[in-house]
């Protein structure tokens, strides 16, 4: 899932990402939930409105973010208490407000607000954090099963994109909602805390808390744990992971989705992914390339433009050197996913596994 954290995959329109294939995109609740605000997207007609993408798309709850940019943080059992990174002004998310913005938002799937548990943490620690994110889970399963948030559009327009993807009863719009598996590094924590998640029962199961600083090796011990025992019948998606050396460790394990700013910050840096490995259009070496970036992609980066023309508006800080670069990175990796889907479906996926580990080094 390209990530558009605040309504806009950086640099790319919604017709560019239709173009390069991207089926379902990512916002983040807690910078929308600042700015505009819910109420102003509810208001406008919901996210999808508001944005013009008429495809699924994915909220998270702000439990990451909160960890990760609120500053001043105080969390207790009704939620967490922060400071904007923004304006220093002070604002409270618990379970149902994650909720409630979610809903209002209008995405088709939305997460259970929970605590994404830092690395290190003690197992303590993480059993407390495991055991508060259980209870908001609960309290977010709820609030969706008794508070059903309702858009009525007064506007006789005929609405393009539709106001809404999620499915319409009544006028009330039904989202999926996912849980969040938590308990650090400590296997028999990540085993309880599905365990009761799954108890609780929701529409997706998702592995949080990983990539927040552990070694690779104890990520990966993780990521093997816990993916073979969520529902099979349900999709199993690790959030925020895009390395796509971890991504082949993932889906061997048995992880359907993902999401990371990787594709979308590397090119903005310069850093672009080919069928080659990476490469940085900044280097020298690239100031009289006549060769397109990659020449096994398809994309419209790659059909039209030399490495020496991406080096140059890179160097002159050009607004179209993030597009075209962005239009490149993430037609790489929806690719990838794509070939990636069909080496499974024709049983060949070991073999894909090891060609682009040995590229990707």
């Amino acid at each position: 899932m390209p990530v558009g954290t605040q309504a806009t995959v950086k640099a790319m329109s919604p017709d560019e990402l239709k173009g390069i294939g991207a089926e379902i995109i990512l916002c983040n609740t807690y910078h929308l939930y600042l700015r505009p605000g819910h109420e102003t997207i509810a208001a406008l007609g919901g996210l999808h409105r508001f944005m013009n993408w008429d495809r699924p798309i994915l909220t998270d709850s702000g439990g990451f973010q909160v960890f990760s940019l609120a500053a001043l943080r105080s969390i207790d059992e009704n939620g967490v208490h922060f400071r904007s990174h923004l304006d220093g002004s002070m604002h409270f998310i618990g379970p149902e407000k994650a909720m409630e913005i979610q809903s209002a938002l209008g995405s088709d799937i939305c997460m259970a607000f929970d605590e994404c548990t830092p690395y290190p943490a003690s197992y303590d620690y993480a059993l407390r954090s495991l055991d508060l994110t259980t209870k908001w889970a609960n309290r977010c399963k709820k609030w969706m099963h008794d508070t059903r948030y309702t858009i009525h559009d007064k506007d006789t327009t005929p609405l393009n994109p539709p106001l809404v993807r999620g499915e319409l009863k009544g006028g009330i719009m039904h989202q999926a909602l996912f849980g969040i598996v938590q308990g650090g590094i400590y296997r028999d924590l990540r085993k309880r805390s599905l365990e009761e998640l799954i108890e609780i029962g929701f529409d997706g199961y998702a592995a949080g808390g990983l990539s927040v600083g552990e070694p690779k090796e104890e990520m990966y011990e993780i990521i093997n744990f816990i993916a073979p025992l969520m529902p099979e019948d349900r999709p199993r998606y690790l959030m925020g992971i895009g390395d796509l050396k971890d991504v082949l460790v993932a889906v061997e394990a048995g992880f359907d989705m993902f999401d990371c700013v990787m594709p979308t910050r590397n090119a903005r840096n310069g850093t672009l992914f080919t069928s080659t490995g990476r490469i940085s259009i900044k280097r020298t070496e690239y100031k009289s390339d006549k060769d397109p970036l990659d020449e096994n992609c398809g994309c419209y980066t790659c059909r039209n433009f030399s490495r020496a023309y991406l080096r140059h508006l890179y160097l002159a800080r050009e607004i179209l050197s993030m597009r075209l670069n962005t239009i490149h990175n993430l037609y790489f990796y929806l690719d990838f996913f794509k070939k990636m889907r069909e080496a499974i479906k024709k049983k060949e996926f070991k073999g894909f596994r090891k060609k682009w580990e040995t590229l990707l080094r």
